[in-house]
């Protein structure tokens, strides 16, 4: 039975195409805000680092109201390291809208969430946005949509309902178009081809209740908070339900409360009829995959799964010198109680304590992911630090060694196409396309994740600044050997005091800094990067002789060149595996895990790494 006042679409598209304030112009569109409110712009990235960012990181609902009709939107995440999220909620969908950016066409990032909307077996309408920008060629941009979705195996009926819905747009000018030149200033043309082509859902409304969890909301009053859709029969406060698990178990559980989503918010309810979206209170310890059902006469669903971590980071209470200067929270043991709540509210990470209790190892789908919690929890007031990230291996069924392989594009310009390739080639990459266009190059390749790390910077320096470089998780494929790590020594500081500028304009003809005069600076710490492989200890604090003819002053003029700053994802490409990163509220620190000279050349004769 369809259920005609209901629509349930997902809204994908790659990273800053504009997915999120087409949802914005949608909201104004049906009177969501009233005339006087005050909005942010890009209402539903909420989270202060999506703002910041300019991501998504968390899948949202909201829903829209449109003659009569309920439009429930899903906003996926557009980055691959979010992937968890992306999988599980377009299981609540029946349509999607994919998003392209009518200058750039379909990017890396659109391929990895539109395979999953195909599989799914989702009505796709393409939206060409961004017609307005300079470079913008929506024809081409909507035949790249279907050969892409011819490549990912869409199905005769899913490329003749794109070819047949496709609308124009700019969103950041609030407007939609069934043709690129038509005129129309608002965004109706797309509500109605919504509400009119999209399917409603098709749900047995008077059979017996099924609902699958596919998303965790987390409060501290009433615990875990299962959000899916009903895939048949009604849901009511108050009811026992059987709760089955993915595993097969069973248990007995009340509805204590019961939400809808209406506009930005829930509001409470009374029941959630099949092909709805809700929000269940009261079920103890419910996880992603549960299907909620009739205890009398239960229905199985298939069960969830989520694509498994392909990274993991140590996470380690901070042992620096300046430890409790800039952070409040420093104990092992909030460290232990702050990532033991993350693992009950991110079922997309997993989240260990170590044997040995000297820390706790995070594993993620990318330093994007695991970097995200690192920066929440640094504004929560937390010191802290990580070692090294490393990629997870797997093995074959027939025992062979396995590991994360990515798909990554380069568009660069012609000229530094080749400078690019040879990077690749050095760190395990295999190019699998090449196309030359009249300003840019495409470059796709195959490399193991571990190459990726760092390999961002690099890209960008042999192009002048002037490539664009994604990467996506694709599968496992067989060990690719050893890659060649950072080729630079570092220099480490000797002593803990305050960098001084006449020893910085010393150091900077040996390579770059890391430091500025006056940074506080600590023995163990890398300062700079040499310009030769090996590291080399530094003294930071070093001042001019003063003879008995001159002033402190005289003959000293320190021409420093500004020290390079790192982002905490650019910071834990860049350490080895004997280096740390210091993270705190207020710096982040690159340092040796072993700060003492002579206890790091001990170290080294004892593990055979020098001649003693």
């Amino acid at each position: 039975m369809l259920q005609e006042h209901i629509r349930n679409i997902a809204i994908i598209a790659h990273v800053d195409h504009g997915k999120t304030t087409l949802v914005d112009k949608l909201l104004r569109a049906t009177d969501a805000f009233r005339d006087n409110q005050q909005v942010e712009e890009r209402v539903l990235d909420s989270n202060d680092q999506e703002r910041e960012r300019g991501i998504t990181i968390l899948a949202k609902n909201i829903s829209i109201g449109y003659h009569g009709i309920k439009i429930n939107v899903i906003d996926t995440p557009g980055h691959a390291d979010f992937g968890g999220e992306v999988e599980r909620v377009l299981k609540m969908a029946d349509g999607a809208l994919l998003l392209v950016d009518a200058a750039e066409g379909p990017m890396p990032q659109t391929r990895f969430v539109l395979r999953h909307a195909i599989d799914a077996g989702l009505s796709i309408m393409v939206v060409i946005n961004k017609i307005d920008r300079d470079g913008a060629n929506p024809e081409k941009a909507l035949n790249d949509c279907l050969d892409l979705m011819m490549d990912l195996g869409a199905t005769d009926g899913q490329l003749e309902f794109a070819m047949e819905h496709v609308v124009y747009a700019s969103a950041a000018n609030g407007f939609a178009r069934l043709d690129p030149t038509d005129g129309n200033e608002d965004m109706f043309p797309l509500l109605d081809m919504i509400v009119d082509a999209l399917p409603a859902p098709d749900v047995d409304v008077d059979g017996p209740l099924a609902m699958q969890c596919v998303t965790i909301d987390h409060s501290d009053y009433v615990g875990r908070i299962g959000i899916g859709r009903v895939y048949s029969g009604t849901i009511h406060d108050g009811d026992r339900i059987l709760v089955v698990k993915n595993d097969g178990s069973r248990a007995m559980a009340q509805v204590k409360q019961l939400f809808t989503f209406d506009y930005l918010g829930r509001k409470e309810c009374q029941e959630v009829v099949a092909g709805d979206i809700g929000a269940v209170v009261g079920i103890d310890g419910t996880d992603i995959g549960d299907v909620y059902t009739d205890p009398d006469n239960p229905v199985e669903l298939d069960p969830i799964e989520i694509d498994p971590p392909t990274m993991s980071i140590v996470f380690e209470p901070s042992t620096s010198p300046l430890v409790g200067r800039e952070g409040d929270v420093v104990s092992g043991r909030q460290l232990k109680e702050r990532l033991e709540q993350e693992r009950e509210n991110n079922v997309t990470m997993h989240i260990e304590e170590l044997p040995d209790k000297t820390g706790m190892e995070v594993s993620g789908r990318g330093i994007l992911h695991l970097s995200v919690l690192m920066e929440q929890m640094r504004r929560e007031g937390f010191e802290f630090q990580v070692g090294r990230p490393r990629v997870l291996f797997k093995r074959g069924e027939g025992g062979e060694r396995l590991e994360p392989i990515e798909q990554a594009v380069v568009e660069c310009p012609g000229e530094h196409s080749g400078k690019v390739i040879e990077l690749f080639g050095n760190v395990g990459g295999t190019m699998s396309n090449m196309e030359a266009g009249t300003a840019q190059t495409h470059l796709e390749f195959r490399i193991p994740t571990r190459g990726i790390m760092g390999l961002k910077n690099r890209i960008l320096n042999v192009t002048h600044g002037e490539a664009v470089f994604y990467h996506t998780f694709l599968e496992y494929g067989p060990f690719a050997g050893e890659i060649g790590t950072r080729q630079n020594g570092a220099m480490i500081s000797m002593s803990t005091e305050k960098a001084v500028a006449y020893a910085l304009g010393t150091l900077q003809e040996r390579g770059q800094l890391f430091v500025g005069p006056g940074t506080e600076c600590y023995e163990g710490m890398l300062v700079g990067e040499r310009s030769r492989p090996g590291d080399m200890v530094v003294n930071i604090a070093r001042t001019k002789n003063l003879g008995n003819q001159r002033s402190s002053t005289a003959d000293i003029s320190v021409q420093l060149t500004p020290p390079r700053a790192f982002t905490l994802e650019e910071a834990l490409e860049y350490i080895m595996d004997d280096e740390l990163v210091e993270v705190t509220p207020k710096s982040i620190r690159m340092r040796k895990r072993i700060l003492n000279e002579t206890e790091r050349r001990k170290w080294r004769v004892r593990h055979g790494m020098v001649d003693k």
